[in-house]
């Protein structure tokens, strides 16, 4: 894999030849949904450093592990559900921390901190009841 030192956008000849691919294979991952590079005005595909990083993820399916193009977009569907889980669970996580320290600064004064609000009864002499 080529490491690339610049950010920018790529044109399909350029990055067939830093991954010693036929310009076809980009088209065909693109047809099947598993690239989607920006368009210029006159329809031109331009690849972003992002998309050669999926495009090094889905090299690597084909070659190392010769995952064909079905299975390819399955782990890419599976791979980005995953990374949206990641950060549901980060978000959560992070609430959870600021909740506990909400609460442990309102510990001092518990009725501000209490999930249902304690009312503490006011115990004065006890009557005795009355017969009838």
């Amino acid at each position: 894999m080529t490491k690339r030192k610049s950010k920018g956008a790529y044109m399909i000849s350029a990055v067939a030849e830093m991954y010693g691919i036929h310009p076809q294979t980009l088209r065909l991952y693109e047809r099947e949904g598993l690239l989607k590079p920006s368009r210029t005005e006159g329809n031109t595909r331009l690849y972003t450093d992002e998309d050669l990083l999926r495009l090094e993820f889905i090299l690597s399916l084909a070659r190392d592990l010769g995952v064909n193009i079905a299975g390819m977009a399955i782990i890419l569907q599976m791979r980005e559900r995953m990374e949206e889980m990641q950060r549901q669970i980060q978000e959560f996580v992070q609430y959870i921390q600021q909740e506990v320290l909400t609460r442990a600064s309102a510990a001092a004064d518990p009725s501000k901190g209490a999930i249902v609000p304690v009312r503490r009864p006011v115990v004065g002499p006890v009557q005795p009841l009355k017969k009838h």
